[in-house]
């Protein structure tokens, strides 16, 4: 699993961020590559921002249960797998704004540092290790990069 906390293991997947076009169709799915680069920044919104509402109750024991161990383990996710309706990207969005705020957000992330992530509060998982938050970030953009064969 490569360490988005390790900046030229960084830089390598902002360098396969860049080589995305706005035209580069998927390999499978749906998605477009603008909605696919907002579809990740999600990721980061809920780990940056506040502007999501967390989950509660029932729904966040669900997602602790049963999405944690998806998200945070090292096992690739499946083509075309659903997706958490937060993380449904139904309204148009401009490619080059999505590219550069999700290099934003991965610079943001590393300039944290990993300790800032250990032990922290997730969105949905409750706390993670700083291993889990690397696995959680990297596997994500992993799985979208390769979507759209980058």
């Amino acid at each position: 699993m490569i360490n988005l906390f390790d900046i030229n293991e960084t830089n390598a997947v902002i360098q396969r961020i860049n080589n995305l076009k706005p035209e580069t169709p998927p390999l499978w799915g749906k998605m477009s590559v603008e909605k696919m680069l907002a579809h990740c920044n999600v990721t980061y919104e809920m780990a940056l921002e506040d502007m999501h509402t967390k989950p509660s109750g029932f729904k966040k024991t669900m997602l602790k249960l049963f999405v944690k161990p998806i998200v945070v383990g090292n096992k690739p996710y499946k083509r075309n797998s659903r997706t958490a309706p937060e993380f449904l990207i139904t309204n148009e969005k401009s490619f080059e704004l999505e590219k550069v705020r999700l290099i934003n957000y991965i610079l943001k992330t590393i300039s944290l540092g990993e300790d800032y992530f250990d032990n922290r509060e997730s969105f949905s998982f409750g706390k993670l290790t700083k291993k889990e938050w690397n696995t959680m970030f990297y596997k994500h953009l992993d799985h979208h990069l390769n979507q759209f064969g980058v």
